[in-house]
């Protein structure tokens, strides 16, 4: 099986240590999302560019104007630039008496977006349609046609850009023809090529999205979609019908909304958190290139970047994991980790496959920490092996769980701290590690966090460089001896690594992917989200034989029946079965104490039941009620 650069010998070019050379990568792998960035000309006329002046000649006559606006993408976080050449070509340019200057404009359109594009970001070589008419419907050859896409394209090259983009084209005869000439060009080159569709979920000649997904996966174009045209909620029903006839990677960059008069103008009134909304509706039907067209600005793609990086952030895995080193024969760099069991008495247990035992106590809203201390030190002498430590729960703002961790410790019982990569660039997350490893915390959950929209601060900005499955490689290498590029830190770290599971996530199999992926990191242990359906859980289980580490369940004691509906309606990555919600629905009608306790009823039942299947259960204190936890052991 060859891999992307393999296909597209083009990018050996480009050193493999370049960031560009990952992103070409990451642009080719199907599994990866990539965000490309919004409208040019919105962004021109909104500067005060008049609609009768020619777009694409403003790389020559105000260059600067073009690449501010790519750089105000940059900064909004689009990881692909389109260079602003989208009706450069002769028959487009001739209507302004530029015909003569299509490899001048094209080459230049091509060197201003690399300048604001740097080495961290791709650019692509936009390519839209003539304008006219192909046999034998109009004047125009198909050899004619694809002449004057080489012509665009061999300046694109030129000037730097790293791949096609072939966008908005109704005819699918003009498409090909723009195809073959992206590959006369250079073949090794990736292509994305989209069509544009109408409300009717139709191009202007009547194909639908299965016709356009079939035709461009049969021309061997590398990455297919839509865009133009029409909004998000039509360009998501139009993705859904491809991604179910083709296995190819699918693209998608919508309008924001339809084009409405207002004052004599053309007005885009999708806001930015709105397209935030449908970029994680298009990432989740299968789009994996994302980003913006007519009316869509800087900001839009600001928000449909912290949108979807929850889903799917930038990193998944630093290429050579410890896991896929072993498996190729080949030396793992930095120093052999501290074996598991002499890691922390958590690590030992776990090595040894003994049952283990956590209550999850969520850190105080202030300073004061008697009330920790004293469940710390009630569930120390209880026998409880460890507290987990949310680390900003649903983005509500706590103490650190760093800090937390360690008040708990002091009472003789251990932590186990989540670290979330919400709040946190690579750097600081780096610091904060090295500083808990001195600190003498052990057992790390590493997850990935919520957004902070679903807090308290939705104006808060989420960070997100990397995902749980990057912070757990950065974790593993830290165990190494290493740090994230490899270099030695001196004494390893000796964390006890976990990650989070959720057994009944809406789409099982993408939670299963990063499942496992997480194990390829360097993952040793998981705690699953709270599990009210066991059946459910050992589904799960069987799904995972082949990449078993251990499992630790996560169990909730509801406490009455508006607990279990606010679960089930408002918590992410929690589902609640019908019959449990009825159970707490006719316990509550009897009295409060009857809610409580059938809510422990059936927490016990729950572990009773997967006690076989796991490695040990997490019990949450709801509403921070360490005694009602206890209870579930009893």
């Amino acid at each position: 099986m060859t891999t992307p650069a393999e296909q597209h010998p083009s990018t050996s070019a480009i050193p493999e240590s370049s960031p560009r050379a990952a992103l070409i990568e990451r642009l080719l792998d199907p599994e990866q999302v990539i965000v490309f960035d919004g409208a040019m000309g919105t962004m021109l006329y909104n500067r005060g560019v008049f609609i009768n002046q020619c777009y694409d000649e403003l790389v020559l006559r105000s260059p600067d104007l073009v690449r501010d606006v790519h750089a105000a993408y940059v900064k909004a976080g689009a990881e692909v630039l389109e260079t602003n050449t989208f009706g450069a070509n002769r028959t487009k340019l001739a209507q302004y008496g530029l015909d003569g200057q299509v490899g001048l404009i094209n080459r230049r359109a091509a060197e201003v977006a690399r300048e604001a594009a740097g080495d961290r970001r791709l650019v692509a070589g936009a390519v839209g349609p003539l304008g006219v008419r192909l046999e034998p419907y109009g004047p125009t050859s198909r050899e004619e046609a694809r002449a004057h896409f080489v012509e665009q394209m061999q300046a694109l090259m030129e000037g730097g850009a790293d791949c096609f983009i072939l966008e908005t084209f109704g005819d699918l005869e003009e498409l090909q023809q723009a195809v073959l000439a992206a590959r006369e060009v250079n073949a090794a080159m990736p292509v994305i090529a989209q069509a544009t569709i109408g409300p009717d979920l139709r191009t202007a000649y009547g194909a639908t999205p299965e016709d356009v997904a079939r035709v461009l996966e049969r021309w061997g174009v590398d990455i297919i979609g839509l865009n133009c045209s029409v909004g998000p909620q039509t360009i998501l029903e139009a993705i859904e019908r491809m991604a179910e006839v083709t296995d190819c990677k699918l693209s998608a960059q919508p309008n924001a909304g339809m084009p409405r008069e207002v004052g004599g103008r053309s007005m885009y009134m999708a806001s930015p958190e709105y397209m935030a909304t449908y970029a994680r509706h298009l990432v989740q039907a299968g789009a994996k290139v994302v980003g913006g067209c007519c009316g869509t600005t800087p900001d839009h793609i600001k928000s449909m970047v912290e949108g979807i990086r929850p889903l799917a952030p930038r990193t998944r895995a630093v290429v050579g994991t410890t896991r896929e080193l072993l498996a190729a024969g080949q030396a793992v760099p930095g120093k052999d980790p501290v074996p598991l069991a002499e890691r922390s008495r958590l690590g030992a247990k776990l090595a040894s496959g003994q049952f283990v035992t956590s209550v999850e106590i969520v850190p105080p809203r202030g300073i004061d920490t008697s009330k920790l201390e004293q469940d710390a030190a009630t569930l120390a002498k209880a026998g409880v092996d460890a507290i987990n430590v949310p680390d900003g729960p649903r983005a509500q703002s706590r103490m650190g769980a760093i800090a937390t961790s360690l008040i708990i410790e002091r009472h003789g019982i251990e932590a186990v701290t989540h670290y979330a990569c919400r709040d946190r660039n690579l750097l600081g997350m780096l610091s904060d590690l090295l500083g808990a490893g001195a600190l003498g915390l052990r057992n790390m959950l590493l997850i990935t966090g919520d957004p902070p929209k679903m807090g308290p601060y939705p104006d808060a900005t989420a960070v997100f460089d990397i995902d749980a499955i990057g912070l757990t490689n950065l974790v593993a290498k830290l165990n190494r001896g290493l740090d994230p590029g490899r270099n030695p830190i001196g004494e390893p770290t000796r964390f006890v690594i976990g990650v989070g599971v959720n057994p009944v996530a809406i789409d099982p199999d993408h939670e299963l992917k990063r499942f496992h992926w997480k194990v390829e990191a360097g993952a040793e242990y998981a705690i699953t989200q709270p599990v009210f359906d066991p059946a459910q859980l050992e589904q799960f289980l069987d799904s995972i034989h082949d990449v078993r580490i251990p499992v630790i369940a996560g169990i909730w004691p509801l406490v009455s029946a508006r607990n279990a509906e606010f679960l089930a309606n408002e918590v992410p990555g929690v589902t609640v079965p019908q019959e449990v919600l009825d159970r707490m629905r006719r316990a509550n009608e009897k009295s409060k104490e009857h809610a409580v306790a059938e809510g422990i009823a059936i927490a016990r039942e729950a572990l009773e039941r997967v006690r076989g299947a796991v490695q040990g259960v997490q019990v949450s204190a709801p509403f921070g009620k360490a005694e009602l936890a206890m209870q579930v052991f009893a």
